[in-house]
């Protein structure tokens, strides 16, 4: 079964504040600051906080994901995505309850996207580890980036 791994990150400045997401898609070997398949950073908009920008950044990666590689490699691929938000990471775990009403609905719109993955795994790692996701999310915050699409 093939590995994708998804870096994704979300980023607010002023919480709430002007947000943006950075998605990368890698190959189980890829590094992420090395050669990925595909990477994103996209600008939100204003008057989000830190949190919805990191239930953003995963929305668009199962999206982006089915859009890229179609339905049937989701059904037949192992994907992890990977954040440096622990917080995100154990709501979707189940380890958190999720209190805030805005949450709410992007927990639900990730749990109903994932339902179309046989294998999917949620994983917290160092915010070292993920720091072309995060490059990507300033990007956009500067309004150097959009839309960044490689190969």
């Amino acid at each position: 079964m093939k590995k994708i791994i998804i870096y994704t990150d979300g980023g607010s400045r002023g919480n709430p504040g002007k947000a943006g997401i950075g998605v990368v898609f890698c190959n189980e070997k890829d590094d992420p600051e090395g050669a990925p398949i595909k990477k994103y950073g996209e600008y939100l908009g204003d008057n989000l906080t830190n949190n919805e920008a990191e239930y953003s950044a995963v929305i668009f990666a199962l999206k982006k994901f089915k859009a890229l590689f179609g339905k049937k490699l989701a059904e037949n691929s192992e994907v992890e995505i990977r954040s440096d938000s622990e917080f995100l990471v154990k709501q979707i775990n189940a380890q958190y309850k999720i209190l805030d009403e805005k949450i709410q609905p992007l927990f639900l719109e990730v749990w109903n996207l994932k339902l179309d993955f046989k294998s999917i795994k949620f994983k917290h790692i160092a915010r070292e580890k993920n720091k072309e996701a995060d490059r990507l999310v300033n990007e956009a915050l500067d309004g150097q980036s959009r839309h960044l699409t490689l190969y």
